[in-house]
């Protein structure tokens, strides 16, 4: 309990900190986040990537679309035909989504 009432205060003042700072501050420290995220994704990325993968290749059949929107990350033209063929032929959907993320 002590742990998180801890964690509530520390999120306060922090959340206090980043309100009082300027835009052009706070600009500096979105990209500080993001290149931090980038870094840790990039660190993180060949870790289970086998779990991953049998897991994406479930998913591809079940919701082709999903699968390849969390294979890519993004809204990219790659989902969109995925979404396009699985909404018209599924069988289509599900092997481009099978070639997206083999």
């Amino acid at each position: 309990m002590d742990q998180k009432i801890n964690v509530e205060t520390t999120v306060k003042d922090a959340l206090k900190e980043f309100h009082s700072l300027s835009r052009k501050e706070k600009k500096a420290r979105f990209k500080e986040v993001k290149a931090y995220l980038k870094e840790y994704k990039k660190e993180n990325k060949n870790s289970d990537a086998d779990t991953d993968k049998l897991l994406l290749i479930i998913l591809a059949i079940l919701l082709p679309p999903l699968a390849v929107y969390l294979h890519e990350n993004s809204f990219n033209t790659k989902f969109w035909i995925s979404l396009i063929l699985t909404c018209f032929f599924w069988i289509p959907g599900i092997i481009y989504a099978l070639i997206v993320i083999i």
